[in-house]
């Protein structure tokens, strides 16, 4: 009996620290982070505010964890599903729709990776450290699947793959920016012709012969697939 309730309590804690985070991230997609207070979570989890401090040593700790709470969700939406696709251009392909995908959802409340950037863009310490970590993981992931889309001969020799991965995040931000915060309509649909666009550009001869299309300088971005 007495190692049974350790486990339980432990257990208890488990689920509590988790549904705070849930709730903390929902309000710092909505105000930041730097809008995220122990005393707001703890209004909305109808808790003291030592019993929301019990699970994390600081406010700082708490924002660390909400970020990384946000980067695990990004990569079982976006990475993880991606990386069933094959090799090379449709893999590129898969994480950009499903990256679209997601800030099309998050139009309504707010992406951590680009709100955080514009809080913590000089604000040094270990909540931009944490953030900055994460946004160059999915940008070494990005730039690694370019690499392999053009040694599968999808994209050009001549790719340079920072360069497109460069691209690719430009045209998130411009999404971001015009369904979030100008409210203009079809911009998802604008992010989706702007990567079909940049894809066609960075294609390779082979490819575009394959599909009939050498003769044109934006081919279109169907490939083989390559296991």
């Amino acid at each position: 009996m007495t190692d049974q309730a350790p486990a339980k309590f432990m257990r208890k804690g488990e689920l509590t620290r988790a549904a705070i985070l849930d709730v903390a991230l929902d309000l710092a997609s909505r105000d930041g982070l730097e809008g995220l207070t122990i005393g707001l979570l703890a209004d909305k989890m109808n808790m003291s505010k030592s019993g929301v401090f019990a699970h994390f040593g600081s406010r700082e700790d708490l924002q660390i964890e909400v970020v990384k709470l946000y980067h695990h969700h990004f990569e079982q939406e976006v990475f993880y599903p991606s990386m069933k696709e094959p090799r090379g251009l449709p893999r590129l392909e898969g994480m950009f729709a499903r990256w679209v995908k997601r800030v099309s959802v998050e139009i309504a409340s707010g992406c951590i990776y680009i709100s955080g950037a514009v809080e913590y863009d000089d604000r040094p310490g270990a909540i931009r450290e944490a953030l900055a970590g994460m946004v160059r993981a999915w940008k070494d992931a990005l730039r690694r699947c370019v690499v392999q889309a053009v040694d599968c001969g999808h994209l050009s020799r001549a790719t340079d793959a920072d360069q497109l991965v460069f691209e690719m995040y430009g045209l998130i931000l411009a999404l971001h920016h015009d369904a979030r915060f100008l409210k203009l309509p079809g911009s998802v649909n604008r992010a989706e012709v702007g990567f079909e666009r940049l894809i066609k550009t960075y294609q390779s001869p082979e490819t575009a012969e394959d599909n009939g299309q050498s003769d044109k300088p934006t081919p279109k971005s169907a490939v083989k697939k390559t296991a």
